[in-house]
């Protein structure tokens, strides 16, 4: 923000209303994080469980919430209900098909393959993201990286820094 042009008038020249301006997010309460943290434990437990199963299983620990937060809260943590879909296996003419480049591949030394993974940890407040590189033959950890966000260079780092 430039310091010679008023506030008010900046957010003018930007369209923005100036309750905008000062927002802060108020984040998630001490309840929802408790909350939360059951749906994930649970979740792990039972992936098939969706809402309405996750809300009466929430009810029956004690807890009182309704469908309509525990579906919010687990749309914010990224998780959803396992089933099968429909037509997953069936694969479309548009859609390029890649090679599996290992196949009859013997891995007979280290440094032959490495892979990489992206995972989360669960934290008292939060989560953080760890970004792992491995070498197949020996399962030893190359290098890795952890990050409170999934952003490209977070992913990108590793290999600049670690290798």
């Amino acid at each position: 923000m430039n310091p010679e042009i008023p506030i008010y008038r900046q957010c003018e020249l930007l369209g923005l209303v100036r309750s905008s301006y000062y927002y802060e997010e108020a984040g998630e309460s001490e309840y929802n994080l408790k909350i939360m943290e059951l749906i994930d434990e649970q979740y792990i437990k039972t992936p098939f469980y969706g809402s309405r199963r996750m809300t009466a299983w929430l009810r029956q620990q004690g807890y009182k919430v309704n469908r309509k937060r525990v579906q919010r809260l687990m749309r914010l943590m990224g998780i959803g209900t396992i089933y099968p879909k429909k037509r997953l296996s069936v694969s479309s003419e548009k859609n390029k098909k890649y090679p599996y480049l290992l196949k009859g591949l013997s891995i007979k030394k280290p440094d032959d393959v490495w892979s990489t993974d992206i995972t989360y940890i669960k934290m008292s407040k939060g989560f953080l993201c760890l970004i792992a590189i491995m070498d197949w033959y020996s399962r030893y950890v190359i290098a890795w990286e952890i990050s409170n966000t999934l952003e490209v260079g977070f992913c990108l780092d590793i290999g600049v820094h670690s290798i």
